[in-house]
């Protein structure tokens, strides 16, 4: 039975995406604002399929610990869900840090190109993450929220992969303060898995941390040990003893 459902979702991001692509091209004149509204409309179904078709519910812990001003937004990575609930759901517009090559993908890359988010070229090397930066900071002034994975890649339940300090190093040299973010979507929808699962993914929201005074460095290490041990909070089982 859930290889059936899987295979309906499947179908059902299919057939959704290619319209609301060619539909982001119509009103990609329109003002970002509205741009940005109206392609969400897709991640919100694609969340709403899942649920429906597939049986994955949703919640949010620590809501009251987003900030009415400009946060970088440092998550757990475990699946392509919330690659698609981040953006949707987030009480401002997000702006994800992604490898530009994304743009060239059919129809889903469209859509992405349009939304003025923080692409790089990683041919550039150092001359790239400086480019995070300064991007960075005009979205940050612009009242949008950076998301970064600082793991870099989605990590399988149960496993810490190493915390990048690419989010750390933005938030000091912008000044912006970090809001970390941990989740359990792993168990639901695996990484490189067809066949998802019904089920109840947490996210949860931590307090903000200041990057006040704090190097990159001290700063990615807070992140982590917030994330990981919030890990432990979700899905204890997953971590044993340790």
């Amino acid at each position: 039975m859930a290889g059936i459902r899987s295979a309906l979702y499947m179908l059902f991001l299919i057939v959704t995406v290619i319209p609301y692509a060619f539909a982001c091209l119509i009103w990609s004149p329109l003002p970002l604002k509205w741009r940005y509204r109206l392609t969400m409309g897709w991640p919100r179904l694609a969340v709403w399929g899942a649920r429906v078709i597939v049986g994955i519910r949703w919640e949010i812990k620590g809501a009251e610990h987003f900030p009415d001003g400009p946060a970088i937004i440092l998550s757990k990575h475990q699946s392509a869900w919330e690659t698609l609930f981040l953006p949707a759901y987030l009480p401002r517009q997000a702006c994800f840090v992604y490898k530009k090559e994304l743009h060239r993908v059919p129809f889903f890359g469209w859509g992405l190109a349009l939304l003025k988010m923080i692409p790089i070229d990683r041919a550039k090397g150092r001359d790239a993450f400086e480019q995070v930066v300064k991007v960075g900071k005009l979205r940050l002034q612009e009242g949008r929220w950076p998301v970064l994975f600082p793991e870099g890649t989605r990590i399988a339940p149960g496993k810490t992969g190493r915390y990048k300090s690419g989010g750390a190093i933005l938030a000091t040299r912008t000044g912006a303060p970090v809001i970390p973010v941990a989740l359990n979507a792993g168990e639901c929808w695996p990484r490189n898995a067809f066949i998802k699962k019904p089920g109840l993914i947490t996210v949860s929201i931590g307090p903000a941390i200041d990057s006040t005074g704090l190097d990159a460095d001290t700063l990615n290490q807070k992140v982590q040990d917030w994330i990981e041990s919030e890990m432990r909070v979700l899905n204890p089982e997953r971590y044993g003893k340790n």
